[in-house]
This record gives C-alpha cells, sequence and structure tokens, in this order.
C-alpha cells in the first residue's frame, strides 16, 4: 500500500481558508482532513492524498487564497512517518 501525503495551507482569514480548502478539493483526489483556527486570524487547511494529487490540491488552494486574504505558510509531507501522520491528525477534525 502506497503511503499517502499530508499538505497544509495557512491562511490568515476563515474566507480566505474556505476558498483554499474548496480550490484543493475540486483540483484534485484529496480527503479534507481538518480546519483549524490557530488564533483570531490564523487557519490551518489539511488534506490527504496520493503525493501527486496533493502537491497539485495545495498549489491550487494557494492561489485561490490569494484572492480573498493572505497565504502564510504550506508544506506538502510527501510520505510522512507514522508518528508524524498521528501527530498532524490529532486534534480537533472536521
Amino acid at each position: 500500500m502506497l503511503s499517502k501525503a499530508l499538505g497544509m495551507i495557512e491562511t490568515r482569514g476563515l474566507i480566505a481558508s474556505i476558498e483554499a480548502a474548496d480550490a484543493m478539493l475540486k483540483a484534485a483526489d484529496v480527503t479534507l482532513l481538518r480546519q483549524d483556527k490557530v488564533d483570531a486570524a490564523l487557519v490551518t487547511i489539511v488534506i490527504e492524498g496520493d503525493v501527486s494529487a496533493v502537491q497539485a490540491a495545495v498549489e491550487a488552494g494557494k492561489e485561490a487564497a490569494t484572492r480573498y486574504g493572505t497565504v502564510v505558510s504550506s508544506l506538502v509531507i510527501p510520505h510522512p512517518d507514522t508518528e508524524t501522520k498521528e501527530l498532524i491528525k490529532k486534534g480537533r477534525s472536521l
């Protein structure tokens, strides 16, 4: 079984994060794992899928989010270690 990749986008603003999540889910075959509100303005979206799908989705999400807010950071972890994957998946779920 192939290991799945994890992708994250952190935005400044809730609307930008929603736009990013929508674009990511429409751009590739990925699964939305979580949306975390870090503080009053920072929101992180976490997705999972095949490496190429996650890379494409993160790029689409970054482009979409910049129309409504600011992309603070993004990350794609191609084949995360099991412990890293569990660490990221823990917490509040959607």
